[in-house]
C-alpha cells in the first residue's frame, strides 16, 4: 500500500523537523518546504494527499498559498498551523478553503488524530462516485461539483462537507452536535455557532435566488434538508 504522501510548510526548523520525524514514523511520506514560494512551486508540481500549512511564511504568506492553490486545487486537505493570536488569519484561512487549523502549541497526538480523520475524508470521497441529489440540486462526490439547475455553484471544502451530510440524510433533523461531529471530525471545542456560519453560508449559495429552500431550519433542534413532494 502506498504511503500517503504530505507536504510540510514550515519555517521553524525545529518544529518542521519534529513534524516530519513524527509524520515518518507514523508510515508517511513527508516532504518539507520552508517557505511560501518553494511550498507553492511544489504544489504545482505534484499530487499530494494532504498538506500542513503555516501561515507566517518568508517570500509568500500560507494564506497567499492557500488563496492561489485553491484556484486549481479544491479537494486536497490543509490544515494552517498558526499562531494563537491569529484569530482574523483562522477565519480568513478557514473563508478562502483551508479544512482545519491547529494553534501553536498543539500536541502532536491532537495533529496526528485530525491528519487521520482528513485523510480518511479524502479516501472515502474518491472511492464514493456517487451522485447525490434533492430536487434539482445535484452533487457529485467524485469531482466535489454541485448544481442547482442550470446554476454552478462553488462551495469551500468545509461547506461542501456540510452540504454532503445534510443531503446524505435528507428529511432528517440534525443537531449542532451531530453537525460538529460529523463534519469537523474530532472533538471540537469552541462554540457549536460555528455550524450557524456554515449553514448560512451554504443557505446564500444553495437557496438564495430560488422560490424553494431546501436548508431548514428546526428551531431548538437543528437543520435539515428538506425535499419537497411535487
Amino acid at each position: 500500500m502506498e504511503k500517503p504522501n504530505i507536504l510540510i510548510v514550515e519555517d521553524e526548523q525545529k518544529l518542521s523537523r519534529v513534524l516530519q520525524l513524527e509524520l515518518d514514523y507514523e508510515n508517511y511520506s513527508t516532504t518539507v518546504a520552508d517557505n511560501g514560494k518553494t511550498a507553492l512551486e511544489l504544489l504545482t508540481s505534484r499530487d499530494w494527499d494532504l498538506v500542513l500549512l503555516d501561515i507566517m511564511l518568508p517570500e509568500l504568506s500560507g494564506l497567499e498559498v492557500l488563496r492561489r492553490v485553491r484556484r486549481f486545487d479544491e479537494t486536497t486537505p490543509i490544515i494552517l498551523l498558526t499562531a494563537r493570536d491569529q484569530v482574523h488569519d483562522k477565519v480568513s484561512g478557514l473563508d478562502q478553503g483551508a479544512n482545519d487549523y491547529m494553534t501553536k502549541p498543539f500536541q502532536i497526538e491532537e495533529l496526528l488524530a485530525r491528519i487521520r480523520v482528513h485523510l480518511r475524508q479524502r479516501t472515502t470521497t474518491a472511492s464514493n462516485g456517487e451522485e447525490l441529489s434533492v430536487g434539482d440540486l445535484q452533487v457529485n462526490m467524485s469531482s466535489r461539483e454541485v448544481q442547482r439547475g442550470t446554476k454552478q455553484i462553488e462551495l469551500t471544502p468545509r461547506e461542501f462537507d456540510l452540504l454532503v451530510y445534510l443531503v446524505k440524510n435528507k428529511n432528517i433533523v440534525l443537531t449542532r452536535d451531530q453537525l460538529i461531529e460529523e463534519v469537523w471530525g474530532y472533538d471540537y471545542f469552541g462554540d457549536t455557532n460555528v455550524v450557524d456560519v456554515y449553514v448560512r453560508y451554504l443557505r446564500q449559495k444553495v437557496d438564495k435566488g430560488f422560490d424553494q429552500a431546501y436548508i431548514q431550519t428546526v428551531r431548538g433542534v437543528g437543520y435539515t434538508i428538506k425535499e419537497h413532494k411535487a
